[in-house]
């Protein structure tokens, strides 16, 4: 249930994202004295409208976007009215138009930023900071720890040791519990779980005494600690399971436990400072995405072939969905709205690209006549007026079928073979 609850909602947030978009046109276009007819949110036959003033608003059977008429976009629009020739929007000066064609964009900026602080403001998120400063928190303790690194072939993941072919734990041995705070290793207090695990993991063929509090009461108990396979600290964190080598390994103790990651809530005035890190972080990133989607289509094909997913590939709005209901089933709500802000930011970026028939595209023509024009003025030629946009049809045509045609791939790749979280 709480799957499709998250589903559902991340693909409303997305119309929503997607109308606020044309709505950020329709704003700036009335702003400036542009005519604008229509705003509908949807595409297709029309559910329900109504008009105010000269603009008539309404909502379109297929939830797939939304537009905004706005007369005139460019000289070749033969739908104008004699009356409205002065407020159509090709009359109007270049750095109006601008504004009007990249208001879109700025909508999912403004809007992927609003997300972000509403996450750090109210939201308790992991806090680094707290990570070694504050003694750990029990989270789950392990009914017993495998003591020989062996990955399994059919998850690529370590393989689970069974609790009734294994030896307990040393955490069950002596009666620790989610919830326990330990408090010391050997009579030196936890500061942190980085100490506590190097002090566990130095452990190996040991005893040790391990103190701990539960409701208010302190326990101290001895335990020996078994030497266990595993990666070594200066191991590339992201190295999947299944290629760790031998050479990788090192005998380390364990105890069989997990910490309870610290969060903190930045509230409303301090989320300020972390959205706006956190915005820039992000289009850094959209910009580096952007440019490695054409080294990444082969192995979105790959992926409808039957080889694994790969979690870098693109994926449409159709994946990004099923990963918002995946996070919402696991209660990541958070995680969610941060993949919701980033989609935006991508939306955004993606739109101001200078290829029609993209708004990105529009803004460019813009300055390209304003540049030519004022090149012509200098050279005391005649100034050729505006750009004839039938001509740029072939490649606006050639832009649509390249851009349907890695929708739709992406599209198929996230229904037949998705990038999943939590596994399958």
């Amino acid at each position: 249930m709480l799957y499709v609850l998250g589903l559902v909602a991340f693909a409303l947030g997305i119309l929503i994202a997607v109308s606020l978009h044309e709505a950020g046109h329709m704003v700036s276009a009335k702003a400036f004295g542009m005519k604008v007819t229509r705003y509908f949110v949807g595409f297709g036959p029309t559910l329900w409208s109504f008009r105010k003033g000269e603009t008539e608003y309404g909502v379109k059977a297929i939830p797939l976007g939304g537009f905004c008429k706005i007369v005139g976009m460019t000289p070749q629009d033969d739908d104008v009215a004699p009356e409205d020739e002065p407020r159509a929007m090709w009359r109007f000066p270049v750095w109006k138009r601008t504004i009007v064609m990249a208001a879109g964009s700025v909508t999912h900026f403004v809007l992927g930023f609003v997300v972000l602080w509403g996450v750090f403001a109210f939201a308790a998120l992991p806090d680094e900071h707290k990570w070694n400063t504050t003694p750990p928190v029990v989270k789950e303790v392990s009914a017993c720890v495998p003591l020989t690194w062996q990955v399994d072939p059919d998850t690529g993941e370590l393989r689970d040791c069974d609790p009734d072919q294994s030896q307990a734990s040393p955490a069950s041995k002596i009666g620790l519990r989610a919830g326990d705070t330990i408090t010391a290793i050997d009579g030196r207090p936890a500061t942190g779980w980085d100490q506590v695990t190097d002090q566990i993991r130095a452990a190996a063929n040991k005893t040790i005494t391990v103190t701990y509090t539960r409701d208010g009461t302190a326990i101290t108990k001895s335990v020996f600690v078994p030497a266990a396979e595993r990666p070594r600290e200066d191991l590339d964190p992201t190295t999947p399971v299944a290629e760790v080598t031998k050479d990788d390994l090192e005998q380390v103790g364990v105890l069989g436990i997990t910490s309870v990651v610290p969060t903190s809530t930045a509230g409303p005035i301090g989320a300020f400072g972390q959205a706006g890190t956190f915005t820039g972080e992000m289009f850094q990133r959209t910009f580096i995405a952007i440019k490695q989607v054409p080294q990444r289509i082969p192995a979105l094909w790959d992926a409808l072939t039957g080889a694994p997913r790969d979690p870098n590939t693109p994926m449409s709005v159709v994946g990004a969905s099923r990963l918002g209901g995946e996070l919402a089933q696991h209660g990541l709500w958070e995680q969610a709205l941060f993949i919701y802000a980033s989609l935006n930011f991508f939306i955004g970026v993606f739109n101001l690209l200078p290829l029609l028939p993209l708004d990105g595209g529009h803004i460019g023509i813009a300055w390209f006549e304003r540049g030519r024009s004022w090149l012509y003025a200098r050279i005391g030629r005649r100034d050729p007026g505006r750009v004839d946009y039938f001509k740029l049809m072939p490649i606006t045509y050639l832009v649509i079928l390249i851009g349907g045609g890695f929708t739709l791939l992406t599209v198929a790749a996230d229904i037949v073979n998705p990038i999943t979280l939590f596994g399958r």
